[in-house]
């Protein structure tokens, strides 16, 4: 099983097959428009533009389980990405990410890439130990803006937990594009 295997919904709730993405480099997210993580979106549109000529696509989830932090309609989710970051990378329609009604996309995703969270996430660390203690240790998405680098056979590669910056994914970006 790979990436490729997966269908998820657009945001107008049409079927996309990320089948469509073989061959290309993923860097799956999931997003919310209320988070103090949300500037990273305009560190993932400026990656995706650098580099979707070299192959990489860019996919965000919008996600509403952490702190609500994601509450609109699909619609309005879409239309708040164009006017706040000008994003033209694929927003795709709302999941869930952990628990029993997680996308099964995520679902693989967090099988293949369990993560490393831990201290060196700093003031999230602290924040996920305080709120959600029973996460900390688990393959469960942390927190907003958690990434899953997948290549172009849709293996999953690495997961970066969301206080790794789109800046930082740079050098790691083009070393799956060489």
């Amino acid at each position: 099983m790979t990436v490729h295997d997966f269908t998820v919904e657009a945001s107008d709730g049409t079927p996309r097959p990320l089948s469509e993405y073989a061959g290309k480099t993923l860097l799956i997210v999931n997003v919310a428009s209320k988070c103090g993580l949300t500037p990273q979106y305009e560190g993932l549109e400026a990656l995706y533009r650098d580099l979707k000529g070299r192959g990489l696509e860019v996919l965000g989830f919008p996600c509403n389980q952490f702190g609500g932090q994601e509450p609109g309609t699909n619609a309005e989710i879409q239309e708040f990405c164009s006017t706040n970051f000008d994003v033209t990378f694929p927003v795709l329609g709302k999941v869930e990410v952990n628990g029993p009604d997680a996308a099964p996309l995520y679902t693989y995703l967090r099988s293949e890439a369990p993560g490393d969270f831990g201290p060196e996430s700093g003031f999230l660390y602290e924040h996920i130990k305080r709120s959600r203690p029973e996460a900390i240790g688990t393959d469960e998405v942390k927190w907003n803006f958690t990434k899953f680098l997948v290549d172009g056979d849709g293996k999953v590669v690495r997961r970066f937990e969301p206080t790794v910056t789109p800046e930082e994914l740079r050098g790691e970006l083009d070393g799956a594009l060489a």
